[in-house]
């Protein structure tokens, strides 16, 4: 589908349909980090409406169904989000189509009017790399020597956004699949301007001070042996409860801070440590909304491992999806329809 200029006639009763391109022309990464971090801080203040999160496997994947608001600010209007994927991890191999496939609605929350229907694929990537981003803000370690686990897409947006808000010393890629991560390193590298390397083992990298796993793993992988003192970890993959990235020992030794508790625990890599018995919901520090706000105190010594157990939730999608309508208004950008007729 290619996108259309919305027409001088289109009106406020109009549904703005929205393409990935639209999406990926509209969302700038800093600018989704900023819109993301003022979204859980608004959390933090009970400004947020939900989040919530429905969840239905099938053979080869699942779909998930994520929904959230923002009450009114007295500027904007409230909004409501609620975005339904499709993540199949065998798709680029076996059909040739992306892992995540999906839409998203966005409505006026004061109304109910539906105010767009947009490609939830590009949205779903950048806002969960601006959550790292966010995290790493104010978790990681002021200059970082990363390495990357899981060399698909989210990647690529997972290291740009890291990219934002802290210098990278160097950055090292490793994927099951070695001519992934040999791709990624050489795009990232001139991309970024930074020295990107490929490891065969993590093992190798047991020097890094940050890490972020974006894999489809369904079994632990870096565990306490892999992780130095004071290091950052983004635990990204761990979106339904059967996936799990991190060893539940090392989140145990560690210092936990969810995206959303409740989600974490019911299908995070936190949910595995408290199925395992070694870590109850009180031993994680907060939620990232805590540490936005400075309700709690996010790293308190310099020799901590920080572990961001990031699930994905709505509250981004809404951050996100708030810019891009936003943005498709000002540049006329989309197909405006009638829902109603």
């Amino acid at each position: 589908m290619v996108s259309t200029p919305m027409p001088a006639a289109a009106t406020s009763r109009d549904t703005l349909v929205l393409t990935a391109a639209d999406v990926r022309r509209l969302l700038q990464m800093p600018d989704c980090i900023d819109a993301v971090e003022a979204a859980f801080l608004r959390h933090a203040r009970g400004e947020v409406l939900g989040p919530a999160v429905l969840g239905v496997h099938v053979h080869g994947g699942g779909f998930h169904v994520k929904a959230a608001g923002l009450t009114s600010n007295g500027a904007d209007r409230p909004v409501f989000v609620a975005k339904i994927n499709a993540n199949f991890p065998d798709n680029p191999a076996a059909f040739g189509l992306p892992t995540i496939q999906g839409l998203l609605g966005l409505f006026d929350a004061a109304d109910g009017r539906p105010l767009s229907v947009m490609d939830s694929s590009a949205i779903t990537s950048v806002r969960t790399a601006a959550a790292t981003a966010v995290a790493a803000k104010y978790l990681a370690p002021p200059v970082v020597d990363v390495t990357i686990c899981g060399c698909g897409e989210q990647s690529r947006h997972q290291l740009r956004a890291l990219a934002c808000v802290r210098p990278i010393r160097r950055a090292r890629a490793f994927d099951v699949d070695r001519s992934r991560a040999e791709h990624f390193a050489a795009d990232m590298s001139v991309e970024l301007r930074v020295d990107v390397s490929v490891v065969d083992d993590i093992a190798a990298a047991t020097d890094s001070n940050a890490w972020i796993t974006c894999t489809p793993a369904h079994r632990w992988f870096l565990g306490r042996e892999h992780v130095a003192r004071g290091a950052f970890v983004a635990a990204v993959g761990a979106d339904h409860p059967e996936k799990q990235e991190i060893e539940p020992a090392l989140l145990a030794s560690g210092v936990v801070v969810a995206d959303v508790l409740d989600q974490c625990a019911a299908m995070g890599d936190l949910h595995h440590a408290l199925a395992a018995g070694v870590m109850r919901r009180e031993d994680v520090r907060g939620e990232l909304a805590d540490i936005v706000s400075g309700r709690v105190r996010g790293r308190r010594t310099d020799d901590e491992i920080i572990i961001f157990d990031s699930t994905g939730t709505a509250i981004q999608d809404v951050a996100a999806a708030s810019i891009v309508y936003r943005r498709a208004l000002e540049t006329r950008t989309g197909l405006p329809v009638s829902l109603s007729e």
